[in-house]
Order: C-alpha cells, then structure tokens, then sequence
C-alpha cells in the first residue's frame, strides 16, 4: 500500500470507485440520493419507459421545496406546473417505495437543510441531487454534488454515476474575524477574489482555523455556495463540531454502529503533505460584511467599499457595463446607502436556525422599516420549531415581521415569491443572476446581518454600526 500523503477528496473518491474507465470517467457508488419535485418526474418517466426500478430506495430520499408556497400550505397549491409536479413526486415515491417529506408533512423543508438536521448527511458519504447546490453536504467531508435529470435516471436505475475526476483545490482561511462577520462574508469574499469562474474544474477543501472554529451550520453556508465560484463541489474535514452535531439525529448511528463509524471519521482529513492541483491562502481579518453589486455572486465587495470599475475588475467591460445597467448602478458608487425594496432571509443557503438567531439578534428592539417587504422564511418546519420555541417569533412579530412557511421561497423564481421587477432584494441567498429572484429583480446577496441591518433601515447599511 502507497504511503504517499492523501487529501480528503481522495481518500473519499477512491473508496466509492467501483470502476475506472481506462481514459474516461469513474464510475461512483452513490451512498445518498436526494430528490425533489422539480428535476425527477422526467427521471422516473425514463424508468417506466425502459421498464426499469430504483435499485435501491433506501438510499433515496424525497423532500418537496422548490415549487411549494410558503403561506397557506394546507390549501391546494394554485399554481397548475407546481400541483402537477408535487403529485408526480408524491406517485413517483409511493410507487418506489422511497421515503418521501410532502406538504404537511412535520419533516417537509427544503433538501438541503432536512438532510442534514435528519442525520442522512453522514461523514465520507458520497451525495447527489438534482440541485446544484448539493454541495452543501460537503460541510461532513462528503464528496456531494448537483447532477442533471439524466443522471438522476442513473444513479435511480444503478445507484452508480460516471464521473470525470476533478482536479483539486484547497482554499485555507486563517486568522480572527473582525465582529459581524458570518460564514456568508467569508464565502462571498473567497468568490469575489477568485471569480464566479475561478475555480472550475476543481473540487475545493477549505481549511485553516477560521473553519475550523465555525459550527457546522456556518460550515454548511460556505460549502452550499462552492459551485458559484464555478467548483463541482466543496468540502470541510470532519470533526468534533461535526460529530456533536450528528450524534443523537434520527437517522444518525447509534451505539456500536456509532462507534465504529465514529473511528472511521476520524480518518478523513487531508495527510499532512497532501498536495492539491491548485492553493490559495487568505486572512479573515481582511474580511468586512459582504455585499454584491452585479449578477453574479463573484461581483461582490466589502459593504464599506465603492463598486470597482470595469478595469479593476478585469475581464470583458462589455458584460461589466451590462451587469450594472441591470442594476441601475454606476463604477464607484457606494454600496451604503443603497434603497431596498424587498428583503428575504431562507434558502439553502442560510434558512437555517443560527441564521434566524443572527437575524433576531440585530433586528431585536428595532422595527422593520416602512418602505421594506419582508419575506423571512424557515428552510424546514423543524427550524419553524426552533424559532418559535425559542422566542425568535415573539422577537421578529414585534419587530413588524411575518413568519412564512417552509420552502425555497424567493431564492429562484419557481413558487409565488417573486420580487417584482425593477425592485432590489437584499437576499441571504446564492444567486443574483439576471432573472434570479423574479423577471427584472435586482439582487443584492447578504448574510443574515447585513440582510437585518437593511430590514431595520430601509437602506444598505453596514450592520457593524448597529450591533
């Protein structure tokens, strides 16, 4: 056996190969398959077409998301695309025999935070959805990515996918943070130095003290948004914050099956030595709150800065030019101070509980600001749960806010919550692409904090001031 130094994508990679294609991709075992209600039907249709089964539905697991509203959820969904879509989801799983988190059901949320909270995200698994932000998972060191509808027939049919290895990258982070700085800032700062393109073609590791300190749902933020900097997947060593966070979840381990995958966890951290294709090193104390101003995530900058210009960027002007007139921004305005018309908290990104504390701590003695709508959505009902239980609800009604259901909510515009054109969100979401969030919204990604500083203020404000 080779003595040479492995990293942690590789010690995972190689155990999940059950074929190597001389030349071509791997063939992986897929130890976890999410799915939900917008990329499967046409997957399960392929099934009944050739007469094929889910090989093995205990590996498969369904939640709807995507299309479901977040008020009224016990009345029939209005929306024909959206009804067809959740019964095809609801057939396709009973049918199967796969386990499946309706409406209505306690355990409903969004997939990518039901995963985790649930203990079916474990250390060393590999992971896929039809959902790009899969990558979410990689925060337990699994190798875990979105796939298209043609592999979700695949990995349904054979519980395998082929796969081109990607090369590696490891970004390391280290240092203090200054205060109001989240996760979010943290992964918004690493793309706006790389570039929504920087790292394609690349798994990414983070390490260095600041992740190592951060808790798992901070964890979870960095590596859900690895896919928009262009990486197939990004992926955090696990460790003690991982396995406290896992012990106890319903479909986590228990006793001796506990303890032996507790063993086997502890083996997966990058050796010492371990090379990568590409490094890249940062201080967090060069981080402030983040803010975008463009239509991608990698056109972004410290909420006390100006907007760069065209030549300081770098790249095409062209497309530069565009983004800002999309926008209705111009090179070196100030981003404080901005109006804002909407703001939204939820998704995959940060639709979970840490995130809605964060939100309540600012916002607490305070009242949402008149020319504001606020969309506060939960990303499961067991972060529902949580806020009400622990007073976030009492904190945020008297603050003038409205607590919605749980769902994906105003992240993409696939469900009822759309901003309307013209308008800006500032949004704890993933993406600000032209269209995003509703035809002609104008999105400005934002962690919790930044997101409750312009709730309270009516305006894009640097939520160090009010902390």
């Amino acid at each position: 056996m080779s003595s040479k130094p492995t990293s942690l994508f590789d010690k995972v990679w190689d155990s999940h190969v059950v074929r190597s294609i001389s030349d071509g991709p791997d063939v992986l075992l897929i130890d976890r398959h999410f799915i939900h209600e917008v990329t499967s039907p046409v997957a399960f249709l392929g099934l009944k077409n050739r007469g094929l089964n889910v090989m093995y539905p205990h590996r498969t697991f369904a939640t709807a998301d995507h299309n479901t509203p977040t008020i009224n959820q016990h009345l029939p969904v209005a929306d024909p695309l959206s009804a067809n879509q959740l019964k095809a989801l609801e057939e396709n799983t009973a049918s199967h025999g796969i386990s499946h988190w309706g409406l209505g059901n306690p355990k409903n949320g969004i997939v990518h935070v039901v995963g985790p909270e649930n203990g079916i995200t474990l250390p060393g698994m590999t992971i896929v959805c039809g959902d790009s932000h899969t990558s979410t998972h990689g925060a337990f060191g699994c190798i875990a990515f979105g796939i298209g509808t043609s592999e979700v027939e695949m990995v349904l049919s054979s519980q395998c996918i082929m796969q081109p290895r990607p090369m590696t990258m490891r970004i390391n982070v280290n240092g203090s943070l200054q205060k109001g700085v989240t996760p979010k800032d943290v992964i918004l700062y690493i793309i706006s130095k790389l570039t929504a393109a920087g790292a394609t073609g690349y798994f990414v590791e983070y390490a260095g003290s600041v992740f190592e300190r951060m808790s798992m749902e901070g964890r979870m933020t960095v590596c859900n948004m690895s896919i928009e900097m262009g990486a197939r997947g990004g992926m955090i060593a696990p460790d003690e914050t991982t396995f406290h966070y896992i012990k106890g979840r319903e479909k986590a381990p228990q006793g001796k099956a506990w303890d032996e995958a507790l063993s086997y966890w502890k083996t997966l951290k990058s050796d010492a030595g371990a090379s990568f294709d590409k490094e890249y090193d940062y201080n967090g104390a060069n981080i402030e709150p983040m803010i975008t101003y463009g239509t991608n995530p990698g056109m972004g900058v410290g909420i006390s800065q100006s907007i760069p210009t065209a030549t300081e960027v770098g790249g095409g002007k062209a497309s530069f030019d565009k983004a800002l007139s999309y926008m209705g921004f111009n090179e070196k305005d100030a981003m404080l101070g901005k109006p804002v018309d909407y703001v939204f908290i939820g998704s995959c990104t940060n639709g979970r509980i840490e995130d809605f504390r964060a939100f309540a701590s600012l916002v607490k003695g305070r009242k949402k600001a008149d020319n504001v709508t606020a969309w506060i959505v939960p990303g499961s009902h067991q972060v529902e749960k949580q806020i009400r239980e622990e007073g976030i609800y009492d904190i945020l009604t008297e603050a003038g806010f409205q607590l919605r259901q749980p769902g994906c909510s105003a992240c993409l515009a696939m469900n009822d919550d759309k901003i309307p054109a013209g308008k800006y969100a500032v949004s704890t979401s993933n993406r600000n692409f032209e269209g995003r969030q509703g035809p002609g919204a104008r999105t400005l990604l934002a962690s919790p904090l930044v997101a409750a500083a312009a709730a309270v203020t009516g305006k894009v404000t640097d939520p160090r001031t009010l902390i």
